[in-house]
């Protein structure tokens, strides 16, 4: 891959925003490590040799009370076995769909005061990421 991404563009987060904010939403989350995380400089973390798995353990362990305000909660998540149609890779360590009420209680909790001490060990913990909004349906009928 040429492109990596950790956080939403501008761009992209302008799109999410115009979109509506009072339907619920599910965010499809394909994340993938650093080998070793990157704390910034002067963070507690920073040189103590965690793994950006233990990072993003720390993240999702931290990011809860944040998400249970908001009212997100994970509803599906699965360990890679086997590709089956595609390409052979699966690039992706971490692979989850998270549930949020509606599009406004996801903005609500990326501006939560508590969240910007915690995104500290997403940002560390990840190479590269997708986080992708669809609107959930009921499933279609055989």
């Amino acid at each position: 891959m040429s492109e990596t991404y950790i956080d939403p563009s501008r761009e992209n987060f302008e799109k999410f925003k115009a979109l509506p904010r009072d339907t619920p939403i599910h965010m499809l989350n394909l994340v993938r490590f650093r080998e070793k995380a990157a704390y910034p400089e002067g963070h507690p973390l920073a040189g103590k040799g965690l793994t950006g798995a233990d990072a993003y353990r720390e993240y999702m362990r931290t990011i809860q009370p944040v998400l249970e305000r908001s009212g997100g909660h994970i509803v599906w998540a699965g360990a890679f076995e086997a590709m089956v149609t595609g390409p052979a890779e699966w690039d992706w360590d971490e692979t989850f769909v998270m549930a949020y009420p509606d599009a406004a209680s996801f903005m609500g909790m990326v501006k939560d005061p508590d969240y910007a001490p915690v995104v500290v060990h997403r940002q560390a913990a990840v190479a590269d990421s997708r986080l992708v909004r669809f609107a959930p349906r009921e499933r279609l009928s055989a």
